[in-house]
C-alpha cells in the first residue's frame, strides 16, 4: 500500500497535462467544500448573498491553489494575474451555466430538479475542461530561447 502511495504521489508531482489535470480536480474538489461550507454559514443572509459569498472565497482560493499547485506557476504568475485569468473563467462558467439554465427551462418547462442538477453537471464538465485548457496556456512557462 504504502509503495502504492509513493508511486501515486511522484506520478502527481509531474508536470504533465495529466497530473496537472489530476491537481486540477483535486483543486476544484477542496474549492466546492469551501464554497458549501460558507454557503451553509451564509444560508440565513439568503441563498443569493450566499451563493455569492461562496462563489467568490472559493473561486480566489481555486485560482490560487492552480497557480501555486496545479500548473506551478508562482514564478511566472502574480496573484493578482491569476484572479484576473481565473476569475474572468469562473464567470464566463457561471454565465454559461445560467444560460443552459434559462434555455432548458424554456425548451422543458416543469423539468425536474434531477434533469436540472444532470444539466448542471454536464455544463460544469464541459466549462472546467475548457478551464483546464485556458489556465493550463494561461499559467504555462514560456518558451525557452531559439538557438540556431
Amino acid at each position: 500500500m504504502q509503495k502504492t502511495t509513493s508511486r501515486l504521489m511522484s506520478r502527481l508531482r509531474r508536470d504533465d497535462a495529466r497530473a496537472q489535470l489530476a491537481r486540477f480536480v483535486a483543486v476544484g474538489g477542496i474549492a466546492n467544500v469551501l464554497y458549501a461550507l460558507v454557503f451553509v454559514l451564509l444560508a440565513d443572509l439568503g441563498s443569493t448573498p450566499a451563493n455569492l459569498a461562496g462563489a467568490l472565497t472559493s473561486s480566489v482560493l481555486a485560482n490560487e491553489l492552480h497557480r501555486r499547485l496545479t500548473f506551478s506557476a508562482t514564478g511566472r504568475v502574480t496573484w493578482l494575474e491569476a484572479q484576473w485569468e481565473g476569475g474572468g473563467l469562473a464567470l464566463a462558467g457561471m454565465a454559461a451555466t445560467t444560460v443552459a439554465l434559462d434555455r432548458f427551462d424554456a425548451l422543458v418547462p416543469g423539468s425536474s430538479a434531477a434533469a436540472h442538477l444532470a444539466l448542471v453537471a454536464l455544463v460544469t464538465g464541459a466549462v472546467g475542461l475548457v478551464r483546464f485548457a485556458a489556465l493550463r496556456w494561461a499559467f504555462r512557462a514560456p518558451a525557452g530561447p531559439v538557438t540556431a
